[in-house]
């Protein structure tokens, strides 16, 4: 790959930075639309204000008759305002209608009129009070009394007989008129128990529930900072987006309209060089989107603030925290946008991509303002989600909490980024997706040319379809089929699910889409040494991938609900042999011929072997319902699709994944079993094969959960046998790659194409 020669990237982020700002519309929309927007929405924040007022609501009393005098509930029309307390005012909320209870009307007709009124709208709720509620109420007083003469502490306990609200869920007035009305209850139930304490010559104190004060000890400023961390990060991301996203369509997709981007692509610059000066440019344009923004805001906000006494100004450290914060995001938005932007055959069309990006922007967006979501190492490695937390933990004042994440979020952020950039290079380095003409798609003409124009190996677009298929039909089946009620039905459950939403789907997908199933799904006998080669790497990395799965469970803990059912479906099962079929046989062979086979063929036509092993693998981590599983499947998928590349067969991965499903279910019982006792304590003490083992080996000891049972013992691997595990796995590798193998037509094309331009310009 050639040197970058930033002299033209320069020339072109000129270039570019003046076509933007010639466009009338760009700068209206980045400069002066959020000078207008925010005070705009400040004058319509107060004049809405005016209906967001609370209003009355209308309460019918039924059997208000049975009421004793003191204490008084109702007052008028409307409930006695000594019961509000300190906010008397509010007795107005309520416009009380009573209503006497015939003689001999049940408790049924009066519920079933109390239900009517409600449902037709006439009140919002009902307060009924149901007959013989006066008797209750004479003995409830009755009981009072005799309690506190007896014991004044268990007088205190009694209930007063309760009155039955009606009121409708599914409308919000009445479910504010419910919240009113209960309070109002509450406080003349107190009144009720204070007055019988009075009458008895009795401190009404010891009637009084027990009730805590809650003391609040954060400061005004952080009070104010805790708001500003969750709502500053959010709009941060939104501005970057949105001001990232239409520069990008107007200079890719735009210059295809207008013409200009064969002039461009024409020059001496590099489409590496073109790429980074586009980049530059619509980095630019997100981060003055922000910035403006911001600005408005800032100075909307501090003049509707004061009429919020509430929630204060956002603090003023927020200013260089939002600004460091903003180059990188901004940079990431600007290479996906401008990907995206690049793939798009018109302007119209790049719109349409906003929102599949904010819908996969989103999630990851909302899941840092959950409340119970905070920074650490698992979530500071979650792109856009991290960037957030740690936005949020220095804008609340904590930089010594957010300071050990600082790497972790940058490298994600920007490894991300890179990633994205090169997308970009890959569009602008494809003169068929730059170049594209728009089609007309008819779904019968598609299938008959998809049939009669197949070729041995399926297309890379049938791959990603194929692995998105897996997917989603497994999650499909995971929803339809009923949660296993044991071991057995768990190896059910697992054997379905291998058959019908794996081998079934490309199976199918190999017979009709393509004509060489051997090519397609590696059907190829390998040499005796790659095969072994493929069984003792699964054994010498095993110890590795211990290590990184307890890593793993470490940064993502598995919830304890998870982890028990886990342990539960595989220690249940009584013979070995079934948990071996359809935990290691069957998925060795249905995923294989799935990921390594079909989908990692059609990859191939990409034109890079290691971007088809790495998006394989990808698909083939997603394709298991536990996160945490997804990642390990993810880095050992990378290995399984080295093996299929270099080897051409699909029976050494076969092979590898086999034993690796092995190993990992049996080996840790084994070693427990046979090891357990010689590297206890008793044991390393009396043996020296104990202390010699024990350089290599770990034991826990749990505590079992019956005191009658015996204490179980778990064999992990310590650091030199981990080292040791990466150093024999690192060899076999060495001799995979020192193998020659079969590059396919696009990739033998894309290695000469970089092979040609690394040469040196000859004169």
């Amino acid at each position: 790959m050639k040197h970058i020669n930033w002299h033209n990237v320069g020339y072109i982020l000129v270039r570019e930075l003046k076509d933007q700002l010639r466009d009338r519309r760009t700068l209206f929309i980045i400069f002066v639309l959020p000078l207008l927007l925010y005070p705009m929405l400040g004058m319509g924040f107060f004049q809405v204000s005016q209906f967001m007022r609370e209003n009355p609501t209308q309460v019918l009393v039924l059997g208000a008759e049975q009421l004793p005098e003191s204490p008084r509930l109702i007052d008028g029309g409307q409930f006695d305002v000594d019961l509000y307390g300190a906010t008397p005012d509010r007795a107005r909320l309520l416009e009380v209608t009573t209503e006497e209870s015939a003689d001999g009307v049940t408790a049924e007709e009066l519920a079933t009129r109390a239900r009517r009124v409600v449902e037709d709208g006439d009140y919002q709720a009902v307060l009924l009070f149901p007959p013989g509620f006066a008797d209750r109420l004479t003995e409830f007083r009755q009981q009072l009394t005799a309690a506190a003469e007896a014991s004044p502490t268990a007088a205190g306990d009694l209930d007063v007989p309760s009155a039955e609200i009606i009121h409708n869920s599914a409308k919000e007035k009445s479910q504010i008129t419910l919240a009113r009305v209960s309070g109002v209850l509450d406080q003349w139930s107190i009144r009720l128990r204070r007055d019988t304490a009075e009458s008895m010559g009795v401190d009404p104190v010891i009637f009084e529930r027990v009730g805590a004060q809650s003391i609040d000890v954060a400061e005004a400023g952080h009070r104010d900072a805790a708001v500003w961390s969750k709502v500053f990060p959010f709009m941060l991301l939104l501005w970057a987006l949105t001001g990232a996203f239409y520069p990008a369509v107007d200079v890719c997709a735009g210059e295809k309209e207008r013409g200009t981007l064969e002039t461009l692509l024409c020059s001496p610059a590099e489409r590496t060089e073109i790429v980074w000066g586009k980049l530059l440019t619509v980095a630019i344009f997100s981060m003055a989107t922000v910035v403006f923004n911001l600005a408005s805001i800032g100075v909307t906000g501090a003049l509707v603030m004061r009429q919020l006494p509430q929630v204060g100004p956002p603090p003023l450290s927020v200013i260089p925290i939002v600004l460091v914060a903003l180059v990188p995001v901004s940079l990431l938005f600007s290479a996906i946008c401008l990907a995206l932007a690049a793939f798009a055959r018109s302007t119209k069309e790049g719109q349409y991509y906003l929102m599949p990006v904010l819908l996969t922007t989103i999630p990851l967006v909302m899941l840092p303002m959950a409340p119970n979501v905070d920074l650490n190492l698992g979530n500071s490695l979650i792109p856009i989600t991290g960037v957030m937390l740690l936005m949020r933990t220095m804008i609340e004042g904590d930089y010594l909490a957010a300071l050990p994440y600082v790497v972790p979020v940058v490298a994600v952020t920007l490894g991300c980024c890179l990633l994205a950039l090169q997308w970009a290079v890959d569009q602008f380095n494809s003169e068929s997706v730059l170049f594209r003409e728009g089609e007309r798609f008819q779904l019968r003409l598609w299938l008959r040319q998809m049939l009669r124009d197949r070729e041995d190996t399926p297309t890379a677009f049938a791959a990603l379809f194929c692995g998105l298929v897996i997917i989603l039909l497994r999650f499909v089946l995971g929803l339809v089929y009923a949660p296993p009620r044991g071991a057995n039905d768990f190896l059910v459950m697992a054997a379905v699910t291998q058959i019908a939403t794996i081998l079934a789907p490309v199976l199918l997908m190999t017979v009709m889409l393509t004509r060489s199933p051997r090519k397609t799904l590696l059907l190829r006998l390998p040499t005796f040494g790659a095969l072994l080669a493929a069984v003792f790497l699964a054994v010498a990395f095993h110890p590795a991938v211990t290590a990184l799965n307890e890593f793993v469970m470490r940064v993502y803990p598995l919830p304890e609900d998870v982890a028990r059912a886990l342990a539960g479906m595989t220690s249940g099962v009584s013979n070995v042999w079934f948990l071996l079929l359809v935990a290691a046989v069957m998925p060795a062979i249905c995923e294989e011929l799935a990921y390594r086979g079909f989908v990692l063929s059609g990859l191939r036509h990409l034109g890079h072997r290691w971007r088809a092993i790495v998006i394989s693998s990808v698909l083939f981590g997603l394709g298991h319902a536990i996160f945490q599983q997804s990642i390990v499947a993810c880095i050992i998928g990378i290995l399984i699709g080295y093996l299929a590349v270099k080897t051409g067969s699909i029976l050494p991965g076969m092979a590898y994944h086999f034993v690796h499903n092995s190993t990992m279910l049996i080996l840790p019982q084994y070693l427990s079993e046979r090891l357990g006792p010689v590297l206890s304590d008793d044991g390393a003490s009396s043996e020296p094969l104990g202390h010699v083992l024990s350089l290599f080996f770990d034991v826990t000891v749990s505590e079992p959960a019956i005191s009658r049972m015996q204490p179980q013992i778990a064999v992990g691997y310590r650091w030199p046998l981990i080292v040791l595990s990466l150093v024999a796995s690192g060899v076999i590798v060495l001799w995979l790659r020192s193998r020659p193998h079969q590059a396919t037509a696009e990739e033998a094309l894309q290695e000469a194409i970089e092979h040609e331009s690394a040469q040196p310009a000859s004169g």
